[in-house]
Parts: C-alpha cells; structure tokens; sequence
C-alpha cells in the first residue's frame, strides 16, 4: 500500500498570515493539487504534516478526504508512523512543491529509496542540497523506517529535512529530473505571484502531453490562451462544459436549417468548450464531470455527422452519404470503445478530430468525399488498435 506524505509548514513568503500550501493554484489550492498527483500514483492514505490548523487548510483537508483516500494530519515524525503500516512505502512531496502526474508516477514505481535530484548548478529556490553537487528537485520515495528513525530524533527537528538526510545516508538512488520539466513549472514556490506563472505552465503541460493530434495541434493552442483567462476568473468546468452543449445543440439546428458549414464549425467550437470543460472539471478533482464533458465531445460529433449526412443525403436525393456517415460514426465509437484508457498514437483519429475533417471538406464543397475519407481514417484507426490488442498479452 502506497502512502502518500505532504507538507504545510511554510508561511508563503508575501502571505505571511497563510500557508505556501494553500495558496490558489489552478482552480484550487496548492495542497490539494499535490494531493491529486499522489492519487493519481497510486496512493491510497496521505499523511499531512501541519505546524498549525488554518480554515483554509482544513477545507482543503476536507476536500482531499471527498475523494475517497485516508487523510490524516500529525505534527510529529512519531505521529505519522503512528499512522502508517510498517511495510509501506512512501511518496513525499515537499512542501510548495508544483510538478506534474508523469514526474509522480514515474518516482512512484521506483524500487527502494530514491531521491528526484538536479544539479546544483540547476536548482531553483528551495531545493535542498543533498551532495553529489546535487539538490533535492521536491519528490522522494522513502521506506517507511526513515519516518521511523526521525522519529527518534528531538521534537525541534524539520521532519522534511531530517527525512532527506536519513535517505541520503542511506545511500538512496538519484533519479535525475528530466531537463525540460522545469519549463513544464517543476519548482518550489511559496509566493502567489509567481505560483501563478507556474500554474500557468502545469497547465499548457497538461494540455499538450495530450496524445493525438487534434489534441496537440488544435485544442492545445486554444488552451494556452483561453484555460489562463478561465481560471483566472474562476470559471467552473460545469459552465464551461454547459457553453460547449449548447454550442453543439446549435450547431445541429444550423445544419437542419440548410447551413451545414456553419453549423459543422459550431459543433466543432463546442468540442473543443468540453474538452476545456473537462480539463477544469479534472483540476477540480471532479473525476465523474470530467469524464462525462468527454463523452459528450462523442456524442456532439455523432449528431453532427449524423444530421449532416442525412441532410446531404436529402439534397442528393440518395442515400449515399448517411450510409457512409452511419458508418463513420459506428466504427469511431468501437474505435474509442477499444482505445478506452490505453495509449493513444499520434495519428490515431478521435472524435473532434473526424468532425474536423467533415467540416473543412464540407466547406471545400466535397461533402460526400469528405464523409468517405474520414470513414477510411477510421477504420485505419479501429484496425491497427484492434491488432495492439491481438498482440498485448
């Protein structure tokens, strides 16, 4: 069992009346963020140290618990081994620390101890040293024994600290952060400001290590300029999810109003609002409304290839493109229904991207044409998925 130790210790250094840990980051607070990278490892009781119970940290606390892992608070290393199993392993993260779920993972799966570490040369502020002109990059896998053996050590003593220096005599593994995470805001941060220039990297890193093209090269740009602005203003993924349904309703009825151009780019503008949708909803720990905004995006660009192909139908006076778009749709819902969780290729198609492809050939004039090539492009895509499975073990 995986257990997860955080800490909110730290006043922020321009806030001195509230913890570094629960500064405003991206939609919630700094802590609980940190919280979703270790659930998302894998972790299953996380331990939080406090030098004292602020409203916001107990909100945050309480947020945490609605997720449905063990959270406990102590203030003492003999308090949290109190609270752990002997044989479990722990993630620790260090207090202010902003990274992201591949940089948790990643440590998570290691074996024995290991510390995150980069260059001395390289370290940012609050990165302790941890020789080897080496400094500690904000994540650790420990034993447990060393919160044990902290433990043993007096009261005085910066559990945080005092756990690094039982590692690193222990001889724990260096795992060498990866060069470009720090452009992907890896830091320690304890001031407002500048907590927010770094959730605004996590973010455009969330969004473009997105796998798919229409992801990396369509929703990821639109992102980065309107995901900032969105959380800024405190904008829910429920509302944001809510415009994008009503962009696609509207764009069903352009299309059966004889405007199937227009109302292809409508639909498509309100998958990428869900996408958007869903990626606020998912920094808000609201897993359910975040899956939910993502099937919807399926479910937009069904109807919309669907209406659009019975409407081209109808001026064709034969049934050539609803047989075709029928069976665009049929086959990029098994396509989707076999990716499921797994990896998805670069060139994979997906649903925004197959109604993206209608839509520019719908505006070149080549409905039909357009309806069959896409239909190809799925069928590519369901069969080289269906053969990574024949093969997976």
């Amino acid at each position: 069992m995986l257990a997860g130790l955080l800490f909110a210790i730290h006043d922020a250094d321009d806030r001195p009346d509230r913890l570094a840990a629960t500064l405003p980051f991206s939609g919630v607070t700094l802590i609980e963020y940190q919280a979703r990278l270790l659930i998302a490892a894998g972790v299953s009781q996380i331990i939080i140290v406090v030098a004292r119970m602020t409203p916001e940290l107990l909100g945050a606390i309480n947020r945490i618990g609605r997720r449905g892992v063990s959270v406990d608070t102590v203030r003492s290393a003999m308090e949290a081994g109190e609270k752990l199993h002997p044989l479990a392993p722990v993630l620790m993260l260090g207090d202010g620390l902003v990274t992201t779920d591949a940089i948790v993972k990643a440590m998570a799966v290691e074996d024995g101890d290991c510390l995150l570490v980069v260059p001395e040369s390289d370290a940012g502020p609050g990165f302790e040293r941890v020789g080897g002109q080496m400094a500690w990059a904000g994540v650790a896998r420990l034993s447990s024994s060393r919160i044990a053996e902290v433990a043993g050590l007096p009261q005085d003593y910066d559990l945080q600290s005092s756990l690094l220096r039982f590692a690193v005599q222990s001889r724990a593994t260096h795992v060498l952060l990866p060069t470009d995470a720090v452009r992907g805001g890896h830091g320690i941060e304890r001031q407002a400001r500048t907590l927010e220039e770094r959730g605004r990297a996590v973010l455009m890193t969330i969004v473009s290590g997105r796998r798919g093209w229409f992801d990396r090269f369509v929703l990821a740009p639109i992102a980065r300029l309107a995901l900032p602005l969105l959380v800024d203003r405190g904008a829910a993924g429920t509302t944001v999810g809510a415009a994008g349904a009503a962009l696609g309703v509207a764009g069903l009825v352009t299309i059966g109003f004889g405007l199937p151009s227009i109302g292809l780019v409508l639909s498509l503008v309100g998958c990428i609002a869900l996408a958007l949708g869903s990626v606020l909803s998912g920094l808000r720990d609201d897993a359910p409304m975040a899956r939910g905004q993502t099937l919807a995006i399926g479910g937009v660009a069904a109807a919309s290839i669907l209406v659009f192909a019975f409407f081209v139908s109808g001026y064709a006076g034969n049934n050539t493109a609803l047989v075709i778009g029928t069976a665009l749709v049929a086959i990029g819902a098994l396509a989707e229904r076999a990716i499921l969780e797994r990896e998805r290729q670069m060139w994979w198609g997906s649903p925004a991207a197959y109604l993206l492809i209608v839509a520019l050939f719908a505006i070149l004039g080549f409905p039909v044409f357009g309806l069959g090539l896409t239909a190809a492009y799925a069928t590519a895509t369901l069969a080289v998925v269906i053969e990574r499975l024949r093969r997976t073990p």
